[in-house]
């Protein structure tokens, strides 16, 4: 049963900042594409932020610049720099592993909470 763990979510004001972390007791992370997705309640999942294999990074329109994607491979852990807040980046924040840039993701986190106000 593979599991990432997401962590570092939590409540912060506008024009805020703050740092997801991901990670896996079961796979390797810098051995497959990995993202972050968001999901707002009444909207579709979308992707964030992802990094390849070979580190080749893509952002979403509405997070470039703002948000950074990196991996540290001897801790074995993703992270997502979120800064520069408001309130449309409120979402349950889900990492993922195994997939396509934006798609077809195998693993999934459970996911954390990002409430800016």
């Amino acid at each position: 049963h593979v599991q990432l763990v997401e962590s570092g979510g939590g409540s912060v004001q506008a024009g805020g900042a703050l740092r997801l972390s991901c990670t896996s007791s079961h796979l390797y992370i810098d051995s497959y594409c990995v993202a972050f997705f968001r999901e707002a309640p009444g909207d579709e999942r979308e992707g964030v932020a992802a990094i390849t294999r070979a580190s080749s990074i893509s952002y979403a329109d509405s997070v470039a610049g703002r948000f950074t994607v990196s991996r540290d491979n001897a801790k074995n852990t993703l992270y997502l720099q979120l800064n520069s807040l408001s309130t449309e980046d409120t979402a349950m924040y889900y990492c993922a592993a195994n997939g396509d840039i934006w798609s077809e993701y195998k693993f999934w986190g459970q996911g954390t909470q990002v409430t800016v106000s």
